[in-house]
């Protein structure tokens, strides 16, 4: 141990999607207990009423728990010190960025999203293609503070190597 201090992870902020794209999932939960009901009342064939109350239940769950669910689901939690991607209910996936490793970070942003100061952050490493933090809200001050993180984390890097005496490889 060299006896150098390093200052604790601190959490910066935890995102998910904008809360816009759970609009649709209301109007269809909406939409779907109202007709589930009228059509409970309305109707005097039980087997309709049946029909139309299971109906009623599968819409609710396929078009408005199991968007919010996944939504719920998903995360983005970035630190002093790295991005982590929490994805998925049953199948979990967790993909982290460290900051001291040089990325570039763009901004990619619809109409709609402009309307609503949310954006797509794309996280290129690099490596492969890049890592799409999908309709962020205050999608430029996340960019902004994923540029000073990795800025300021860089410099950490640099100065520890300095001080530790390692020089990168010539080539």
């Amino acid at each position: 141990m060299t006896g150098e201090f390093r200052e604790p992870e601190r959490i910066i902020v935890l995102l998910r999607a904008h809360a816009r794209a759970l609009v649709l999932p209301v109007v269809v939960l909406l939409a779907a207990a109202g007709g589930a009901a009228y059509g409970a009342t309305a109707l005097d064939d039980p087997w309709l009423r049946l029909a139309v109350a299971v109906a009623g239940a599968l819409a609710v769950i396929v078009l408005a728990i199991a968007p919010y669910v996944r939504w719920l689901a998903t995360h983005v939690l970035i630190t002093t010190r790295r991005i982590v991607i929490r994805r998925g209910l049953l199948v979990r996936s967790r993909q982290e960025l460290l900051h001291s490793r040089s990325y570039d970070v763009q901004l990619r942003q619809g109409g709609l999203q402009r309307l609503f100061r949310s954006g797509d952050i794309l996280v290129n490493t690099g490596l492969d293609r890049p890592i799409v933090l999908r309709d962020l809200p205050r999608a430029a001050l996340v960019q902004e503070a994923l540029v000073d993180l990795m800025e300021h984390s860089r410099s950490s890097v640099a100065d520890a190597r300095r001080q530790t005496g390692a020089t990168p490889l010539a080539g």
